[in-house]
């Protein structure tokens, strides 16, 4: 082992995997491939012609040569290192992990609509206009909102446009507005998107019970203010009761109400944001609507708005005449939209998955959806209340969130617990968020996971949690042994990380 806890192994043509059971470690490509090695037969080069300007190759190009079984051995083992949601139960809190049904996956490969190009002439992909169309009648019931822009590529790119039309829309007020009010535990996209475009934030404290303290958020409130940007069900798991009397606060200083709509999956079918007085909502496709996620992409972030921010929504979009549908595309046809954020309209994969999600539930489906959202957190926070901390009393929406007073003074910490969890073949919990909870554990359990996947998730969470309290600490601070990797060093991970192999470079 060398110090950052990888095993250490032979390198260059002879690399062999360092291997405990089945969990290989395994070498880089570059690290396996030998000069002169090739899976193919290729035919003699033709004779040299000079090109270029004379310019010759001096070396190799430094492309790693191996046999066929090699190559396909090794991407293969690294697609099994990947932690997916189709392998494992995945409680990622605050990002939800749920799974993707395949009659999503069997539509969206349709050669009508994969075989799709976004040059194709608009005469050619009326399909796919309508259906975009139909995606966006869903959103717009599903929310009571009257108007949903599409283009956007991910919830932060939704939020970013959310806002920017709030920014329009005060501007053509002929109002300069600068401040941004955010409570403590809003996801990290909320007051970064509003510093992009040029707002500053204010942060709004949590109260005892985990929701905006509606005190100070009323005293903060004033003519400068733009929009409060609140998540509901909000970071902690929990509903924000007080929604309505917000947005009457927020709309009588003439300010606007976002809402990050990354925990929709928690309400939807069960409540209209429009109906909280909501002016503008980001929807995550894959936290509520079940689209693929993971790896940054592919993402898809609709944004709701209110008929007052409507005006402002980025081009393009779909609009329906006598002639069937078009695209509106250009500044001169809608002289007040914040412009093209995307280059073209979306992510038409995610449209495709998240619409055969919606019509093959139906509302009643919808509804069910959020129902056992909800119902699976809480059965995971009633189950585990009694030897873990919850943060906060009472029940929860779609996720539980616990914090690190149960581990006091065992000298095992949150990281250490989670670590602990991988050798019992269980993603990680989101870790240390929200902020405003000390060594937080946000557990999301999703509507998709069966009570016996449950009850051995929960197993072994009460197990590891009567071992720290036992004393047993070298479980955990040895923690992972089963993994092909042991125990980086997360710290040094992230102030010298090492980007590009070079040949010779230290294990």
């Amino acid at each position: 082992m060398n110090q950052q806890g990888r095993p250490t192994r032979p390198t260059g043509g002879n690399a062999i995997s360092t291997q405990n059971g089945l969990g290989i470690a395994e070498p880089l490509i570059f690290e396996q491939g030998q000069e002169k090695r090739c899976g193919v037969d290729l035919p003699p080069l033709p004779e040299f012609r000079e090109r270029l300007g004379g310019l010759r190759r001096e070396g190799t190009i430094g492309l790693p040569g191996l046999s066929e079984p090699q190559v396909v051995r090794h991407y293969t083992r690294l697609s099994q290192m990947n932690f997916s949601i189709d392998g494992n139960f995945y409680p990622l809190g605050s990002c939800t992990m749920k799974h993707n049904p395949r009659l999503n996956e069997k539509l969206a490969r349709l050669p009508g609509l994969a075989d799709l190009h976004p040059l194709q002439p608009v005469s050619t992909v009326q399909g796919a206009l309508e259906l975009i169309d139909l995606l966006a009648y869903w959103l717009k019931t599903l929310t009571g909102m009257p108007a949903v822009a599409m283009p956007q590529a991910a919830g932060a790119h939704g939020e970013f446009c959310g806002m920017a039309a709030i920014k329009a829309a005060l501007a053509a007020r002929g109002e300069t507005r600068i401040k941004v009010l955010a409570p403590e535990s809003a996801h990290g996209t909320n007051p970064a998107t509003a510093a992009a475009l040029g707002f500053v934030v204010e942060t709004i404290p949590a109260n005892a019970e985990g929701r905006v303290d509606l005190d100070v958020f009323k005293a903060k409130l004033g003519p400068d203010v733009a929009a409060i940007m609140l998540t509901n069900p909000n970071t902690c798991g929990l509903f924000e009761r007080d929604m309505i009397e917000i947005a009457e606060a927020v709309h009588a200083v003439g300010a606007y109400f976002y809402c990050d709509g990354a925990n929709f999956n928690a309400i939807v079918g069960r409540i209209r944001p429009a109906d909280l007085g909501v002016d503008a909502m980001h929807i995550n496709l894959h936290k509520t609507f079940s689209t693929p996620h993971g790896g940054g992409g592919p993402g898809a972030g609709p944004v709701v708005l209110s008929e007052e921010l409507a005006r402002f929504a980025p081009l393009p979009f779909v609009v329906r005449d006598d002639k069937g549908f078009r695209l509106v595309e250009h500044a001169k046809d809608a002289k007040e939209s914040i412009g093209r954020l995307k280059g073209f309209h979306g992510q038409m994969g995610m449209f495709i998955r998240a619409l055969a999600y919606m019509l093959s539930h139906g509302a009643d489906g919808l509804w069910q959806v959020s129902g056992d959202a909800v119902l699976n957190a809480n059965y995971i926070l009633a189950s585990l209340k009694d030897v873990m901390t919850a943060s906060y009393a009472g029940p929860c929406m779609h996720e539980a969130l616990f914090d690190d007073r149960f581990l006091k003074d065992t000298g095992v910490t949150t990281l250490d617990f989670a670590k602990a969890l991988l050798d019992e073949g269980f993603h990680p919990m989101t870790m240390y968020f929200p902020l405003v909870v000390h060594g937080a554990m946000l557990i999301e359990p999703t509507e998709t996971e069966s009570r016996e996947t449950l009850d051995g998730f929960i197993a072994v969470m009460r197990s590891l949690a009567e071992q720290a309290q036992s004393g047993n600490v070298e479980l955990f601070h040895e923690a992972p042994r089963q993994t092909p990797l042991r125990r980086l060093d997360e710290t040094l991970a992230a102030r010298r990380p090492v980007l590009k192999w070079t040949k010779g470079q230290p294990k």
